[in-house]
C-alpha cells in the first residue's frame, strides 16, 4: 500500500458524513465520500478503497444490500458498518458476511478510530507475502 489508505464513506446524513469524514482525515488517512451507495458503486474510475464505513438506514440501496452486492462482484475490502437502528438480525447477517464491526449511532470517534485501525491491519496481513523461515 503506498501512501495513506482510503477510505470510503457512505452515509445519506450530510452532517454525519462530513463529521466522519473529517475525524477519518484527522487520523491520518484519505477520505472519499459519498450521499448514497448507488454513487458509491457507480464511483469506479479510481479503485477500490482500503476500508468502507457505512450507514445501514439509507434509501435506495441499505448498507447490508451494498455489502451483498460488493460480494457478489467479488469486490473485497473491509466493511465497517453504523446504524441508529441497531437489530441483532442485521448485526449478524453483515458479520456473517465478513464485516470488520457494526456499531451504534452515535459512534464514539476512539471506537471507530480503534476499529479502523483494526480492520486495516488485518486487511495488510492477509495482502502481505508469507515470510520464509
Amino acid at each position: 500500500m503506498t501512501g495513506s489508505p482510503t477510505i470510503a464513506i457512505i452515509d445519506d446524513d450530510d452532517g454525519v458524513r462530513t463529521s466522519l469524514a473529517s475525524l477519518v482525515r484527522s487520523l491520518g488517512y484519505d477520505v472519499r465520500s459519498y450521499a448514497s451507495a448507488p454513487a458509491f458503486l457507480n464511483d469506479r474510475e479510481i479503485g477500490d478503497p482500503d476500508c468502507m464505513i457505512s450507514d445501514i438506514q439509507m434509501p435506495q440501496m441499505t448498507g447490508d444490500e451494498l455489502q451483498a452486492e460488493l460480494i457478489a462482484a467479488g469486490r473485497s475490502f473491509p466493511m465497517i458498518f453504523m446504524t441508529a437502528f441497531p437489530t441483532e438480525a442485521t448485526r449478524s447477517r453483515v458479520m456473517a458476511a465478513g464485516a470488520c464491526a457494526y456499531l451504534d449511532k452515535p459512534a464514539d470517534g476512539d471506537a471507530i478510530a480503534r476499529y479502523l485501525a483494526a480492520a486495516l491491519d488485518h486487511s495488510r496481513a492477509l495482502q502481505a507475502p508469507p515470510q520464509s523461515s
